[in-house]
Protein backbone atom coordinates (compact mmCIF):
# COMPACT_ATOMS: atom_id res chain seq x y z
CA UNK A 1 0.00 0.00 0.00
CA UNK A 2 2.99 2.57 1.17
CA UNK A 3 3.68 2.41 -2.46
CA UNK A 4 0.83 3.67 -3.62
CA UNK A 5 1.25 6.72 -2.03
CA UNK A 6 4.52 7.74 -4.04
CA UNK A 7 2.35 8.58 -7.24
CA UNK A 8 2.00 12.55 -7.79
CA UNK A 9 -0.93 13.94 -8.08
CA UNK A 10 -4.31 12.89 -9.77
CA UNK A 11 -4.05 12.35 -13.22
CA UNK A 12 -7.19 13.08 -15.61
CA UNK A 13 -6.85 9.46 -15.91
CA UNK A 14 -7.46 8.62 -12.37
CA UNK A 15 -10.57 10.67 -12.31
CA UNK A 16 -11.84 8.92 -15.30
CA UNK A 17 -11.06 5.86 -13.99
CA UNK A 18 -12.81 7.01 -10.62
CA UNK A 19 -15.74 8.26 -12.24
CA UNK A 20 -16.43 5.03 -14.05
CA UNK A 21 -16.01 2.87 -11.03
CA UNK A 22 -18.66 5.16 -9.50
CA UNK A 23 -21.52 4.84 -12.37
CA UNK A 24 -20.42 1.11 -12.37
CA UNK A 25 -20.65 0.86 -8.31
CA UNK A 26 -24.79 2.89 -8.50
CA UNK A 27 -25.20 0.72 -11.56
CA UNK A 28 -24.68 -2.87 -9.49
CA UNK A 29 -26.15 -1.05 -6.82
CA UNK A 30 -29.64 -0.28 -8.38
CA UNK A 31 -29.78 -3.77 -10.37
CA UNK A 32 -29.16 -5.49 -6.90
CA UNK A 33 -31.28 -3.34 -4.93
CA UNK A 34 -34.36 -4.39 -7.80
CA UNK A 35 -33.59 -8.10 -6.89
CA UNK A 36 -34.25 -7.41 -3.14
CA UNK A 37 -37.43 -6.06 -3.47
CA UNK A 38 -38.88 -9.33 -4.44
CA UNK A 39 -37.70 -10.71 -0.89
CA UNK A 40 -39.64 -9.77 2.13
CA UNK A 41 -38.74 -9.99 5.56
CA UNK A 42 -35.20 -9.84 7.19
CA UNK A 43 -33.61 -11.75 4.40
CA UNK A 44 -34.59 -8.61 2.57
CA UNK A 45 -33.18 -6.31 4.73
CA UNK A 46 -29.64 -8.26 4.68
CA UNK A 47 -29.92 -8.30 0.47
CA UNK A 48 -30.52 -4.22 0.84
CA UNK A 49 -27.14 -4.17 3.06
CA UNK A 50 -25.26 -6.32 0.88
CA UNK A 51 -26.06 -4.15 -2.29
CA UNK A 52 -25.19 -1.18 0.02
CA UNK A 53 -21.99 -2.47 1.29
CA UNK A 54 -20.89 -3.58 -2.17
CA UNK A 55 -21.57 -0.20 -3.49
CA UNK A 56 -19.44 1.59 -0.60
CA UNK A 57 -16.70 -0.72 -0.92
CA UNK A 58 -16.37 0.03 -4.73
CA UNK A 59 -17.06 3.52 -4.46
CA UNK A 60 -14.32 3.89 -1.19
CA UNK A 61 -11.57 2.35 -3.25
CA UNK A 62 -11.76 4.17 -5.89
CA UNK A 63 -11.79 7.19 -4.40
CA UNK A 64 -8.76 6.15 -2.18
CA UNK A 65 -7.08 5.12 -5.11
CA UNK A 66 -8.37 8.78 -6.88
CA UNK A 67 -6.82 11.08 -4.07
CA UNK A 68 -4.02 8.83 -3.42
CA UNK A 69 -3.24 9.83 -0.21
CA UNK A 70 -2.57 7.89 3.11
CA UNK A 71 -5.58 9.77 5.11
CA UNK A 72 -8.15 8.72 1.64
CA UNK A 73 -6.97 4.70 2.19
CA UNK A 74 -7.28 5.45 5.89
CA UNK A 75 -10.69 6.30 5.46
CA UNK A 76 -11.43 4.51 2.85
CA UNK A 77 -11.37 0.92 5.17
CA UNK A 78 -12.93 2.56 8.26
CA UNK A 79 -16.09 3.32 5.63
CA UNK A 80 -15.92 0.18 4.17
CA UNK A 81 -15.62 -1.36 8.10
CA UNK A 82 -18.39 1.14 9.18
CA UNK A 83 -20.51 -0.46 6.03
CA UNK A 84 -19.52 -3.97 6.69
CA UNK A 85 -20.79 -3.76 10.50
CA UNK A 86 -24.48 -2.34 9.42
CA UNK A 87 -24.40 -5.84 6.79
CA UNK A 88 -23.68 -7.81 10.32
CA UNK A 89 -26.46 -5.93 12.16
CA UNK A 90 -28.89 -7.00 9.86
CA UNK A 91 -27.82 -10.11 9.77
CA UNK A 92 -28.05 -10.20 13.04
CA UNK A 93 -31.71 -8.77 13.03
CA UNK A 94 -32.81 -12.34 12.45
CA UNK A 95 -31.74 -14.14 15.62
CA UNK A 96 -33.10 -14.23 18.95
CA UNK A 97 -31.57 -14.13 22.40
CA UNK A 98 -28.43 -15.35 23.40
CA UNK A 99 -27.56 -16.00 19.71
CA UNK A 100 -28.63 -12.23 18.89
CA UNK A 101 -26.70 -11.03 21.73
CA UNK A 102 -23.21 -13.27 20.55
CA UNK A 103 -23.84 -12.05 16.91
CA UNK A 104 -23.84 -8.46 17.49
CA UNK A 105 -21.08 -8.81 20.06
CA UNK A 106 -19.07 -10.38 16.96
CA UNK A 107 -20.06 -7.75 14.39
CA UNK A 108 -18.92 -4.88 17.08
CA UNK A 109 -15.69 -6.73 17.16
CA UNK A 110 -15.18 -6.92 13.76
CA UNK A 111 -16.03 -3.61 13.44
CA UNK A 112 -13.65 -2.20 16.10
CA UNK A 113 -10.69 -4.66 14.63
CA UNK A 114 -11.11 -3.09 11.17
CA UNK A 115 -10.72 0.06 12.64
CA UNK A 116 -8.01 -0.83 15.23
CA UNK A 117 -5.96 -2.21 11.85
CA UNK A 118 -6.67 0.76 9.57
CA UNK A 119 -5.33 3.41 12.40
CA UNK A 120 -2.34 1.01 12.90
CA UNK A 121 -1.65 0.34 9.46
CA UNK A 122 -1.46 4.45 9.09
CA UNK A 123 0.76 4.84 11.67
CA UNK A 124 2.81 2.17 10.29
CA UNK A 125 3.06 3.66 7.24
CA UNK A 126 3.47 7.62 9.00
CA UNK A 127 6.70 5.99 10.91
CA UNK A 128 8.43 4.31 8.13
CA UNK A 129 8.27 7.77 6.28
CA UNK A 130 9.31 9.45 9.20
CA UNK A 131 12.45 7.22 9.73
CA UNK A 132 13.33 7.38 6.08
CA UNK A 133 12.97 10.96 5.90
CA UNK A 134 15.48 11.03 8.88
CA UNK A 135 17.81 8.70 7.10
CA UNK A 136 18.04 10.88 3.91
CA UNK A 137 18.72 13.71 6.11
CA UNK A 138 21.45 12.05 8.72
CA UNK A 139 23.37 10.77 4.67
CA UNK A 140 22.84 14.60 3.22
CA UNK A 141 24.84 15.39 6.31
CA UNK A 142 27.23 12.84 5.91
CA UNK A 143 27.74 13.59 2.12
CA UNK A 144 27.85 17.54 2.99
CA UNK A 145 30.64 16.49 6.15
CA UNK A 146 32.52 15.09 3.31
CA UNK A 147 32.57 17.85 1.05
CA UNK A 148 34.15 20.08 3.64
CA UNK A 149 37.23 18.25 2.83
CA UNK A 150 37.68 19.99 -0.63
CA UNK A 151 37.62 24.01 -1.61
CA UNK A 152 36.36 26.32 -4.06
CA UNK A 153 34.66 24.90 -6.95
CA UNK A 154 35.17 21.21 -6.42
CA UNK A 155 33.66 21.74 -2.98
CA UNK A 156 30.80 23.41 -4.52
CA UNK A 157 29.91 21.07 -7.05
CA UNK A 158 30.14 18.40 -4.34
CA UNK A 159 27.46 20.62 -2.11
CA UNK A 160 24.94 20.77 -5.71
CA UNK A 161 25.66 16.78 -6.03
CA UNK A 162 24.89 16.28 -2.22
CA UNK A 163 21.62 18.56 -2.31
CA UNK A 164 20.25 16.98 -5.52
CA UNK A 165 20.85 13.39 -4.36
CA UNK A 166 19.26 13.77 -1.05
CA UNK A 167 16.26 16.05 -2.46
CA UNK A 168 17.83 19.24 -0.38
Amino acid sequence: MSAAFSASAATPEAKAAYKQATAAATATYKAARAQCDVITGNPKDVCVEEAKAARVRTVEEASAIYKNTLKAYTQSRLTIASANFDLDKAKCRALTGNDKDVCMQQAKSTLIAAQADARADKKAIEARTDARDDKRTAEYKVALEKCDAFAGAVKDTCVSAAKSQYGK
